[in-house]
């Protein structure tokens, strides 16, 4: 900001107010920016002699207009993204209440726990149909075990869990779940992702991920600068309390915006990795850097005959087996015992811990004769992949527990509050009542200097680049903001034609 220079030969400093003439902020009254929105009179404009400004003579009102157009089209998209992630960080203690009969036993005192299995075999027998997917042994003394099968008419992705009671081997309940989810926790995460509408409805949260950065780099940009002429911080970080009005509302937009930038950036990052199209394109990227999460080495020998796992009683003894051996070494909270995908593979008995610290050790043990085959730490992970790991269990609230929760909960309602106050401004200086105020240009680009009527363009040609580059990345940012810059062009030729 500090290639900013005054020129003394400009005039006509607006006062921000519904009557300026708006004329240095390069925007049409329809658009509802203040002119002093970036703390930017027109006195205090860089002039031809300001080299090193141009850039921001040139991206000022398009960020503006940027800002502005993005918080108005696509913020029901982010409200509803929002709502559903505010509902969705109540699923765990929602969880626990719903499906407390499946997840919890009465513990008896001093009562022993029976082979694993004997379990497994119960769970298989109310199940005939399914095939061994995942075993999840309790840890808690009152916890259930779980025994998960693929089964034929389940959706994709999901399976047919059983619940057994560790001590009597008891079928408390069969549930369809989405990896670890439950029916409750699984309906509010395709919620919150899909809208319940599948691959369809995956485009509204990619949409909502995509433009989070924007609005959070844009709207703090817009803040700073608005408050740089001030030397106390205060005043960007907390909102007035005096007073009324669109000024109030500003203020409280602003501050909260401040506060929940470095989350809200975190959130359309995290957000983007599992998005439809983006996050191919992360995948894709992660594997060229190699920064994929590593796994186990699991093959033992192909030359096993292709019935060697088939049998319900060998497998369950073999899953006992490949249980008692990661004990053996180290591998203690929660795990799952995965079976061998196909002849001449490895069980794999892995951790899931997800709080923190995290714990995901995992380790292939040979079935036949309990030997470790491979053994992978999470310490030995590479800083990308742990990075990937924390950044998804921060997203769905595990990382920190009941911490992580609140502190998404806190983001959901902040952001819900900005898109709300954000709409009541733009109600407040709505066009319709903006026309009625005497003195308002109808075309400030029309009524600038001839040789900088067309200048704005320039700033439109290069973020049309930059969407045509980010476009290849993150394609519905990019065929967004495509449309975004073609409405614009359009409504401004519009009022230029009107002068």
């Amino acid at each position: 900001m500090s290639d900013v220079t005054v020129s003394s030969t400009t005039s006509g400093t607006t006062s921000g107010t519904a009557s300026g003439s708006g004329s240095s902020t390069g925007l049409t009254p329809g658009e509802l920016i203040e002119p002093d929105d970036l703390g930017l009179t027109e006195t205090s404009l860089p002039t031809g002699s300001t080299v090193r400004a141009w850039w921001w003579r040139e991206l000022r009102p398009l960020l503006l207009r940027v800002h502005f157009y993005a918080g108005l089209f696509v913020g029901p998209f982010l409200l509803v993204a929002a709502l559903t992630g505010l509902l969705y960080t109540t699923t765990p203690q929602l969880e626990q209440l719903v499906h407390r009969d499946q997840l919890h036993v009465s513990a008896p005192a001093g009562g022993a726990v029976l082979p694993l299995s004997q379990q497994i075999d119960a769970a298989s027998a109310a199940l005939p149909e399914g095939s061994l997917k995942e075993v999840r042994p309790p840890i808690a003394p009152d916890g259930t075990t779980r025994v998960i099968f693929s089964a034929p008419g389940v959706a994709e992705d999901y399976s047919r869990t059983v619940f057994i009671d560790p001590y009597t081997a008891q079928v408390r309940g069969t549930l369809t779940t989405f990896g670890e989810w439950l029916p409750v926790r699984a309906w509010f995460d395709e919620l919150h992702r899909t809208l319940l509408l599948g691959n369809v409805g995956r485009v509204y949260s990619e949409l909502a991920a995509s433009w989070l950065w924007v609005l959070a780099l844009s709207g703090l940009v817009i803040w700073v600068a608005r408050r740089r002429r001030s030397r106390r911080i205060r005043r960007a970080l907390l909102p007035r309390r005096s007073g009324g009005g669109r000024g109030r509302l500003r203020s409280w937009h602003g501050a909260v915006g401040m506060w929940a930038a470095v989350g809200m950036l975190f959130l359309s990052a995290t957000g983007l990795t599992w998005s439809q199209f983006a996050g191919t394109n992360v995948d894709t990227l992660r594997g060229a850097l190699q920064w994929t999460t590593p796994s186990v080495h699991t093959t033992i020998s192909a030359s096993l005959p292709p019935d060697a796992t088939a049998n319900g009683p060998v497998l369950a003894e073999e899953a006992e087996r490949a249980l008692a051996v990661a004990r053996a070494h180290g591998l203690a909270d929660s795990v799952k015992i995965t079976p061998p995908a196909k002849p001449g593979r490895a069980w794999v008995v892995m951790q899931v811990k997800r709080s923190w610290p995290e714990k995901q050790d995992s380790m292939a043990i040979d079935p036949a004769t309990g030997t470790v085959v491979d053994q992978l730490r999470f310490a030995d992970w590479p800083l990308a992949a742990k990075l990937a790991r924390w950044g998804i269990d921060a997203h769905m609230g595990l990382l920190f527990g009941l911490a992580s929760q609140i502190a998404l909960a806190a983001l959901a309602i902040g952001l819900i509050c900005m898109i709300t106050w954000g709409y009541r401004m733009w109600w407040l200086r709505r066009p319709s009542r903006m026309a009625q105020s005497p003195g308002v240009a109808e075309s400030p680009r029309a009524a600038a200097p001839s040789g900088r009527r067309w200048s704005g363009f320039g700033a439109v040609a290069l973020l049309a680049a930059v969407a045509v580059g980010v476009g290849l990345f993150l394609p519905v940012f990019g065929a967004s903001l495509l449309v975004f810059l073609l409405i614009d062009a359009i409504r401004t030729e519009l009022a230029m034609s009107r002068t």
